[in-house]
């Protein structure tokens, strides 16, 4: 089995004011600097915290990353950011598809795309968010739902780009701020099928390279058995990440520290 590098990421959404996200960065920076060399890192704050959270991060290691972008690189498109904008702040990696997006702001599966693609062209890494609201899950469209919004996330990526440059985050909307997880053994199924579409779209090479990370409710208490199973390769985490000691503890896991 290829070796993959570990991911995690702090998804703060719409939280913590100035003086917080800075604490935050500041105590996370800390609490990983003897982690990062077996994990990548990477914290998500909202877009006016951007700049004082990079800061507070310096050369510390771990990585600055955005919660969205748009696709088009300038004009009259009000209350969007671009790439060109993001990189000018060291934004090295951003949330694409999150089902927030999806679901509460009506994000389809060809914005995603434009989005991604955007994302790729200007050299940042893209964690693609993908998954099923539990009525689909109930439905038996897990696979189904997860499998057309990967082809078309990816829609127009080269294999080789999809390697370096792209973090797949299946997030079952059911289990996102609920406090309901996938069990480890129905975490790994669906990573499983992913990877198998993603053998299917760029190869066997490329799949066995790019990494799966899960999102949905992670927390300290599941983190390890999560982490344990052969297609998980870390974490997106919202509520959890909002807690340094928390979060340090989901990374430590996902290092298998």
């Amino acid at each position: 089995m290829p070796h993959r590098m570990p991911f995690v990421g702090g998804n703060w959404k719409m939280n913590t004011d100035l003086a917080s996200a800075v604490e935050l960065a500041d105590d996370v920076n800390a609490g990983c600097a003897e982690l990062i060399q077996h994990v990548d890192v990477a914290l998500f704050p909202p877009f006016p915290y951007l700049l004082p959270v990079g800061k507070a991060l310096g050369h510390g290691g771990v990585i600055l990353g955005a919660q969205d972008v748009y696709h088009e690189p300038d004009g009259a498109y009000t209350g969007e950011v671009s790439v060109d904008m993001l990189t000018d702040l060291s934004v090295n990696v951003v949330l694409t598809g999150h089902s927030e997006r999806r679901h509460i702001l009506g994000e389809d599966d060809d914005l995603v795309n434009r989005k991604t693609l955007a994302a790729l062209d200007g050299a940042l890494w893209v964690v693609l968010c993908i998954g099923e609201t539990l009525e689909q899950r109930e439905r038996g469209e897990t696979d189904a739902i997860n499998l057309r919004q990967l082809r078309a996330g990816l829609e127009g990526v080269p294999p080789e780009q999809a390697t370096r440059q792209v973090i797949i985050a299946y997030e079952p909307v059911w289990a996102i701020g609920t406090g309901r997880t996938a069990t480890p053994d129905d975490a790994q199924a669906a990573h499983r099928v992913i990877r198998g579409e993603l053998a299917s779209l760029c190869g066997h090479e490329a799949a066995g390279a790019i990494r799966i990370i899960y999102g949905g409710s992670v927390k300290p208490s599941n983190a390890a058995a999560l982490a344990a199973q052969p297609d998980i390769d870390g974490f997106l985490v919202g509520g959890a990440s909002l807690k340094a000691d928390e979060f340090i503890a989901i990374v430590r896991a996902a290092a298998g520290r």
